[in-house]
């Protein structure tokens, strides 16, 4: 892999931000205006051969100014190897589909779409994927309630499924998470007696 990283930093060059290897996987930092041409060279590069599209997946940190990361799994039958391709994006930038390079990317690209609200352009059919037809907000983000917006439930006097907003009863409670055995003193047998 030492060999097609290398191979890889010199074709590509600035369409790059940087290239690691760890556990003998290689990982490269793609520019998002760049990643179409870097995942094509990927795949029709007779050194590199990655013609299977693994995955696409998004990783959220809100911290950053740049959220989400958008992370491309590859592989390469002919040489047994995988590699990584990441960018980073925001909520409101929206990234190059990579249809056209692997028409598998379409479900992956929904996918994230409805987890993360990640946006594809010129995406052929971007909507949600996972989640119900009125669901607003996207679950896994870092950022979204963990009980959600809404419940669904089956009304039996309209018979029909109806959404209500999510109602907790009971109070919010402050858990110390420490063990049991953490919390309790141990005494030894010898100090209980009365000898």
């Amino acid at each position: 892999m030492e060999d097609i990283k290398e191979h890889i930093l010199a074709a590509l060059g600035t369409s790059l931000n940087g290239a690691s290897m760890t556990l003998g996987e290689l990982t490269l930092d793609a520019r998002r205006e760049d990643i179409v041409d870097t995942i094509a060279f990927l795949r029709d590069d007779p050194v590199c051969k990655f013609t299977t599209l693994i995955d696409i997946c998004g990783v959220d940190y809100p911290g950053r100014e740049r959220r989400f990361e958008v992370v491309y799994h590859l592989l390469s039958m002919q040489l047994n190897q995988r590699i990584r391709i990441k960018i980073t994006t925001d909520e409101d930038t929206p990234i190059h589909t990579m249809i056209g390079v692997y028409p598998a990317a379409n479900w992956y690209e929904r996918e994230a779409f409805d987890m993360y609200g990640i946006a594809f352009d010129e995406h052929p059919d971007l909507r949600r994927l996972l989640t119900d037809y009125g669901f607003e907000g996207h679950p896994l983000r870092k950022d979204f309630p963990l009980s959600g917006f809404v419940e669904c439930r089956y009304d039996e006097e309209r018979k029909s499924v109806v959404y209500d907003a999510v109602n907790l009863p009971q109070e919010f409670r402050d858990f110390d998470f420490m063990s049991p055995w953490e919390g309790a003193k141990y005494v030894h047998a010898e100090e209980n007696s009365d000898d």
